[in-house]
């Protein structure tokens, strides 16, 4: 991991300062401005900026996007746990300022990346790829800088975040302040919280299916100890070892207040800045990103393609359908379309906004 410290002043969108912004980001390969080899990975809600660690099949030494090719670029948001400028690491009278973090936005993220890009010194992203929280951010990004971005990929994400997403997010920030050790300056506070908030999270990123297909006992005779139960602690308390609360709760409040259509004409005007050649992928099972928030991404962005993953895991299977995903990818990238191809066509139902 390597750190920038901007040693400025960063304004957020809501007015309020971070001072002495730190950005932690890794890269990957050799810059190279003459092959335009630049591929940028913006992270999801409790990531790193470690991306072979965490899509691993699309990010690696042997996978499509590797270091002998490409330059990888992957920054740590905003408010996150892994070293960019957060609850734990920003400090006030010589204390972590914890849930005194400032809000932040998807906005904000994007205009951090941005620094960041511009202390690395590139002047253009060929491919820029999000997912989820990160397809925010990427869809911010494009949509603020649309002449440094080439090519685009959003995978179940979305232009504004939905009601239901946001009720989620309520559901899990109660299970935090529910937690009696959150906040009065506890560094290590809402732990407990955080299991049971990333316990609720986990019904909304799977589905039915995949829960019937990994987390069903068998036989006919348990009456306690469930798989699906166990599996619910089991993810809580896998989280609650490597993040913490204040994060959580800034970042989801952060994904809340998705909306490419703040302060601008419309969500739709919005979406047609885009000059990119952008991928939208959907997840067929996804409760949280349902595929016609891509579907409407597709339709307003000028120059975009629309791809579908079948999956049985829900939002996750942007996590586990490597196999998909790669070859999406790789036509959208590599190869010519055809209209009639079953799971990727380019939109033709767009709309001319005056």
């Amino acid at each position: 991991m390597k750190l920038y410290n901007t040693n400025q002043e960063f304004r957020l969108e809501s007015g309020e300062i971070i001072e002495n912004l730190q950005i932690a980001y890794h890269t990957f390969g050799t810059f190279d401005p003459s092959k335009n080899n630049v591929v940028w990975v913006t992270h999801a809600l409790t990531a790193n900026s470690d991306v072979f660690d965490w899509w691993n099949g699309v990010f690696g030494e042997n996978d499509l996007f590797n270091p002998s090719e490409h330059f990888i670029v992957c920054a740590n948001i905003l408010g996150s746990h892994y070293g960019t400028s957060g609850p734990l690491n920003t400090f006030k009278n010589d204390e972590p300022v914890l849930d005194h973090f400032p809000f932040v936005t998807t906005r904000d993220m994007a205009r951090a990346h941005d620094l960041l890009r511009e202390h690395l010194g590139i002047e253009k992203i060929n491919l820029l790829v999000g997912a989820s929280l990160g397809g925010q951010q990427a869809l911010e990004w494009a949509i603020e800088q649309n002449n440094r971005i080439e090519n685009l990929i959003l995978i179940a994400t979305n232009a504004r975040h939905s009601a239901f997403g946001i009720a989620f997010n309520e559901t899990q920030r109660l299970a935090l302040f529910a937690d009696q050790t959150f906040g009065n300056g506890n560094v290590d506070g809402g732990r407990n919280g955080l299991i049971s908030a990333r316990a609720i999270a986990m019904l909304s990123y799977r589905s039915y299916d995949g829960y019937a297909k990994t987390q069903t006992n068998p036989g006919n005779h348990t009456t306690d100890n469930f798989l699906a139960a166990s599996y619910q602690h089991y993810q809580g308390e896998k989280l609650a070892k490597r993040f913490n609360a204040y994060s959580y709760l800034i970042l989801s409040k952060a994904m809340d207040a998705h909306n490419v259509g703040r302060k601008r004409p419309s969500v739709e005007i919005a979406l047609q800045q885009i000059k990119a050649r952008t991928l939208v992928i959907g997840i067929e099972s996804d409760l949280l990103f349902p595929i016609t928030e891509q579907a409407y991404l597709s339709e307003w962005i000028p120059n975009a393609f629309f791809g579908k993953i079948d999956s049985e895991f829900g939002h996750d299977g942007f996590l586990v359908e490597n196999t998909q995903l790669t070859s999406l990818i790789s036509d959208f990238l590599y190869n010519d379309f055809k209209e009639n191809r079953p799971t990727i066509f380019k939109t033709t139902t767009k709309k001319v906004v005056a």
